[in-house]
Formats: structure tokens, sequence, C-alpha cells
């Protein structure tokens, strides 16, 4: 295994995660007790895809406004590699009833136990934005007749603690196959019927080259080709409860299309702190108002309800 390294501020930390969110390279971070920076390294078996792997890296810390940063390469024995994969995805507890665990850790008694080998796919609910999605799913879990869709599933987290927490149906879609790909065998893991989909907002404008017009207004000097969008396929239906979490700026792009696909309510996601207003206000335009949100560290998770078609 291969990777390649460097320290960032940490409020860029989740956009770097949700960048590389189902993408072709493995994006994990790591804190030293004496480290306040993380390090961010991405992982990559073949040694031929080091200069894809380093282009990929530094066009997405441009993208979160990281800039420039001193991206080091080492080599990695693959049982070492095991090894580190396992010491940063343990078993959490989170809101009142979610406990997600990895499949190597015996499974806790008590509450809803979502099972997850998250792969190539992002999503463990370690980071602040999934876990406040993850606690408002489980918070509004028990109404009657809530379907529910996951726009930018990862690795199926979301929706599959939805479906194991009694909505129905659950449906979810991710632009990169291999997402859509772990997200089902994360559901057959867990004896759940979700409907996953590759799918792309925006006619398939929805891929990284997308990420940088969309966020050009606040990263200006941004020059990135992103990779090809998925094939089309079949729309989904609007959905009782939408969670988004997706980039700030890619959620003010494509607000119409989320909005069309809410029918009550919708959880937006993946949002630095200074953004959320902006977020709010593309929404309300759509005629959502704000029902609650979760604040953790610099971001900001917003709970939604559409109070007028």
């Amino acid at each position: 295994m291969n990777k390649l390294f460097c320290s960032v501020d940490e409020r860029f930390e989740n956009p770097l995660f949700e960048v590389f969110d189902g993408g072709d390279f493995v994006l994990s971070s790591y804190r030293d007790i004496e480290e306040k920076r993380p390090q961010i390294q991405i992982y990559y078996p073949d040694k031929a895809q080091t200069d894809a792997a380093r282009a990929a890296l530094s066009a997405a810390l441009r993208l979160v406004g990281a800039g420039d940063c001193a991206i080091e390469y080492a080599e990695m024995p693959d049982e070492d590699w095991k090894l580190s994969y396992r010491r940063h995805f343990t078993t959490e507890r989170i809101g009142k009833r979610l406990v997600v665990r990895p499949p190597w850790e015996p499974e806790p008694s008590g509450g809803v136990a979502v099972t997850l080998d998250p792969g190539l796919a992002f999503g463990t609910g370690k980071h602040e934005t999934t876990r406040a999605c993850l606690e408002y799913i489980d918070e509004a879990a028990g109404e009657p007749a809530q379907s529910f869709l996951d726009m930018g599933c990862g690795s199926g987290i979301l929706s599959i603690a939805a479906a194991k927490l009694g909505y129905r149906p659950v449906a979810g879609f991710d632009i990169d196959e291999e997402a859509v790909s772990a997200a089902r065998e994360n559901a057959a893991l867990n004896g759940v019927a979700v409907d996953y989909r590759v799918f792309a907002l925006g006619g398939g404008r929805l891929t990284l080259d997308a990420s940088v017009e969309a966020a050009k207004g606040i990263y200006p000097d941004l020059a990135l080709q992103g990779k090809a969008p998925p094939p089309p396929e079949k729309p989904f239906e609007p959905a009782d409860f939408v969670v988004a979490n997706i980039l700030g700026p890619l959620l003010i792009a494509f607000a119409g299309e989320i909005a069309g696909y809410a029918r009550k309510r919708l959880v937006v996601s993946g949002i630095l702190d200074e953004l959320y207003p902006d977020v709010l206000a593309a929404f309300a335009a759509l005629g959502f108002a704000e029902v609650s949100r979760k604040v953790y560290g610099e971001w900001t998770t917003g709970l939604l309800e559409r109070t007028s078609v």
C-alpha cells in the first residue's frame, strides 16, 4: 500500500473527506497527541497511481481553500495498512439508540447496531457532519410512513441507519460506482433493503468539475479537471425525509433540485459555519424554514421543513 500525506488546519479535514467521498482513493486522517494539526493521508494500492493521487490531493486542497501544502510519500507494508485502517475505525455510540461498529468488533448489547465496512467509501460516523445527520435521523424515527433519501450515500451509513430505525422505503445515490457498490454490500451485511443507484444531480454535472464551479464564489482561483459524470439512471421519487450531506457550495448550487426531492423535511450538512447563512437563504427562497441546527466544531448541520410548495 502507498500513501501521500500532509498536515492541514483542522477546519479543512471534513471538506477533504467530502471531496474524496466514494472516489478512487482512500482518505484518512491522523492526529498525534502532541500534534494540533491533523495529518491527511491518501492511500492507493499501485505505486503507478502516485502522480494521479498527488494531483487529486493537490486539487482537493485547493478546492476546500487549504492552498498548497507540502505533500510527502511513503510506502506501507500491507499488514501495517490493515492495522492502521482498523485502528481508526472503532465502535461508536451516536444519539440515543444508534451504535456504529466495524465487522471485526463484537456487536454491543443494547441500541440499534449499524455494522459498517467502509472500504473505499467515506462514512463511519466519526466526523461531525455524519454524526449530526445520524442524530437527526434517530430523533425523527418512529413517525408513520416516512420515506427516506440519502443524497451522496458514500458507505451507506445514513440510509442503513434509517432503514434499521424503521424508515420505509429507503433509497440513496452517489456519483461513484465504488461507493454505491460498498453501500449495497453494507446494506446486505445489515439485512436491510435500500435502493442504491449511481446518480448525479444537475443532469450529471455533480462532479469534481461542478464542485469547482460551485465553489468559485468562495475560492476563485481554482483550475481543476474532474472525472466524467456517471451514466444517467432513473431519478428518484420525492421522499418525506431527505439528507444531503455534501459540500456547502454544492448545496447552494443545486438547491432547487435538492428541494424538489424533499416533501417534508430536509437535513443539510457538510457546511462550514460561515457558509451556513447562505445555505439557509438558498433553501428559504424555495419554501423551507429552519427547525433546528447542530453545531459541532466549525460545522453546522440544519434540519429544515417545507413550509410551502
